[in-house]
């Protein structure tokens, strides 16, 4: 293990933590690393993946992660590969490949990846030796970014006989390390977490009114020049206007958000690592895998979403262990634009019915086969809370999922099909033949034919999907699928569907409730009188802080009173037909109904779900007029008017 560490990796010595964590997996145990952000979690798998027998599987979230991490492990010398959506089918197939033959030592991959049922075919035939969970807080419904699809790795460890994890992550309050523990059955002595004090970070709050705050962000930017700093916004609008308004003020700044097109944000990027530039306005899609070690200001224009999100996000600044500013500039003026996003995830109890009824019509075929995006529509539920909605099923023992498949394949022959033909014999030609003759060719692509494959011939969809990936890995064919298809298997169509949707809105209401009180849970934080850098360890249940930093603001005499957002008019003197009347004419017209008065709050407050994009709600005068108020005070208004 020494011996690596300073030959592989060129360190004298271990981190603090890293060695406990190495050790337990060496020892064929699987364990938790809990370390600040840049604190050195990934040599934590990176070294064990060298001395282990088999493949190390890295599930990550973001494919910034992976190639940053990919790039390290290719600089060293280390055989890693990965699987991404960004890649050619060739890539990926060289990829799998080498991962077959024993030459790759670390795969990584998204979670989603292992829903294709291709790639987990593949995956069956791989012996491997550790799971290795990135951002493991993901895999708690208590954590932040919860992740559906993380709910499901304990099964697919078991599935594919992993006999041990590793799960990483910076944030983790003591109810997720609990269900880390339970979910990978780690012994509590092997979690190892090195704590959340951060001696080189001041943590400062200045309570600011909402029509000051651009004037001191440009005072406080112009006091640092040139210092590499990133300013974090609620939406990418902000981020656009804070950018552009920074520039006019001296101060050279660039915006990057999830809107932008991947190369732009890819460059955005590259310049701010190399230096060439220094300033960043972004919203959360910025910063992931971001391991630039002289970030010397971390600004919060917007309130963050929670306690884990801030601390994430000013965890990206002083990794070289210089002292560097994380400032929050607070108020309450954003807190209902938080509050919108949480409310706007919790689907509407008819439209977890609308599920239920698509799920029990599905009883007389036994499994119950979808589309995401069109059933997202039917029930006017998001994506996202939809496949929460689905692991909700799931651990209920209600569904479980088969696989997922790609509805349509399509392939070109880059050889004629007399070729093909002639590379086989006996029943193997047969079939082959059988493949050719059933699929439908237009003018360069054929599209198989799957079910009169399986009338004519009893050809299994899998030894399709096999033979097809085999014709490709030969280059005899140019393979192409589309439109994910999800089957799970019906284990209980029997329920009672009223009393279930009532119990599962109930579900999504209670996480309403915690999400609301984590976003309260950080405002006590920035306006607390104890000091900053012990409250914020303590949060995450590090009991070994200073109790005074010496280096917050509140340690420096600062308690920050948050200034109230400013006085709204009544909605009493609101005129409830002027705001919503052509939106319910419109819905009236479109859907045969009514809308709830969820939904009409929806409209009020701009927030989207599938069903306004239908009708085209962002064009109907009221939309988002009442984005300001708080979401409960306006469904209250809505209810006495409908």
């Amino acid at each position: 293990m020494h011996n690596t560490l300073e030959q592989v990796f060129g360190y004298p010595q271990f981190r603090p933590g890293q060695e406990a964590a190495v050790s337990a997996v060496l020892a064929g145990r699987s364990a938790a690393a809990i370390f600040p952000t840049g604190s050195g979690k990934s040599l934590c798998y990176q070294l064990p993946a060298l001395l282990l027998p088999h493949l190390t599987l890295v599930v990550s979230p973001l494919l910034a992660l992976m190639q940053d991490q990919l790039a390290f492990l290719q600089r060293h010398g280390i055989a890693a590969g990965s699987i991404d959506s960004a890649q050619s089918r060739e890539d990926a197939n060289d990829v799998m490949a080498r991962a077959k033959s024993g030459e790759l030592k670390i795969l990584m991959i998204s979670v989603e990846r292992l829903k294709n049922e291709r790639f987990r075919n593949f995956l069956q035939q791989v012996p491997i030796s550790l799971l290795v969970v990135d951002e493991a807080h993901c895999i708690s419904e208590w954590g932040h970014n919860f992740r559906p699809d993380y709910l499901k790795l304990p099964d697919y460890q078991r599935q594919f006989n992993i006999p041990q994890a590793l799960l990483l992550t910076a944030t983790a309050t003591p109810k997720v390390i609990a269900d880390m523990e339970a979910k990978f059955a780690i012994a509590p002595d092997d979690v190892v977490t090195t704590g959340f004090y951060r001696s080189n970070l001041n943590l400062l709050v200045e309570p600011v009114r909402g029509q000051d705050k651009r004037r001191r962000l440009v005072e406080w930017m112009s006091q640092r020049p040139g210092q590499p700093s990133i300013v974090y916004v609620t939406l990418q609008k902000t981020a656009e206007h804070i950018a552009e308004h920074l520039g006019r003020n001296g101060i050279q700044a660039e915006a990057y958000h999830a809107g932008l097109p991947h190369e732009q944000r890819e460059a955005i990027q590259k310049r701010f690592m190399g230096g060439q530039s220094n300033c960043i306005v972004a919203t959360i899609a910025f910063g992931m895998g971001i391991d630039k070690s002289d970030i010397r200001n971390v600004v919060h224009f917007d309130l963050p979403k929670s306690i884990e999100n801030y601390s994430q996000e000013i965890g990206r600044a002083g990794r070289d262990g210089e002292p560097s500013d994380c400032l929050v500039l607070a108020n309450r003026d954003s807190l209902n634009v938080l509050e919108n996003f949480v409310y706007g995830d919790t689907p509407e109890l008819d439209g977890i019915r609308c599920v239920l009824d698509e799920l029990q019509a599905a009883a007389p075929e036994g499994q119950w086969e979808f589309l995401l995006g069109p059933l997202a529509d039917q029930s006017n539920i998001r994506q996202l809370p939809l496949k929460t909605l689905l692991v909700q099923l799931e651990l209920r023992g209600i569904i479980a999922p088969r696989y997922a498949y790609y509805a349509e394949y399509r392939f070109k022959y880059l050889q004629e099909p007399e070729f093909l033909l002639a590379r086989f014999e006996g029943e193997r030609r047969d079939f082959v033949a059988a493949i050719v003759q059933t699929s439908n060719r237009a003018r360069s692509w054929a599209t198989v034919n799957f079910d009169a494959l399986y009338q004519q011939y009893q050809a299994e969809r899998n030894r399709v999907v096999k033979a097809l990936d085999y014709f490709q890995e030969k280059g005899w064919v140019e393979l192409e699928s589309k439109q994910m298809t999800d089957v799970y298997s019906l284990l209980q169509t029997d329920f009672d569907s009223e009393a279930l949707s009532a119990e599962l809105h109930a579900c999504f209401t209670q996480h309403e409730r915690t999400e609301i009180a984590r976003i309260h849970a950080m405002l006590e934080l920035f306006a607390t009188d104890h000091c900053l850098g012990y409250r914020l360890a303590a949060y995450f249940g590090d009991e070994n802080a200073p109790r005074q930093c010496g280096h917050c603001s509140v340690c420096h005499g600062q308690v920050a009173r948050l200034p109230a957002p400013p006085a709204l008019p009544a909605l009493v003197d609101k005129n409830f037909e002027a705001l919503c009347g052509n939106f319910i004419h419109r819905h009236e017209q479109y859907t045969g109904s009514a809308p709830s008065a969820e939904r009409v709050t929806r409209f009020l407050c701009g927030i989207s779900v599938p069903l306004f994009t239908k009708l085209k709600a962002r064009s109907i005068s009221g939309f988002s007029a009442l984005e300001d108020y708080p979401y409960a005070e306006v469904r209250e208004w809505a209810e006495m008017h409908l």
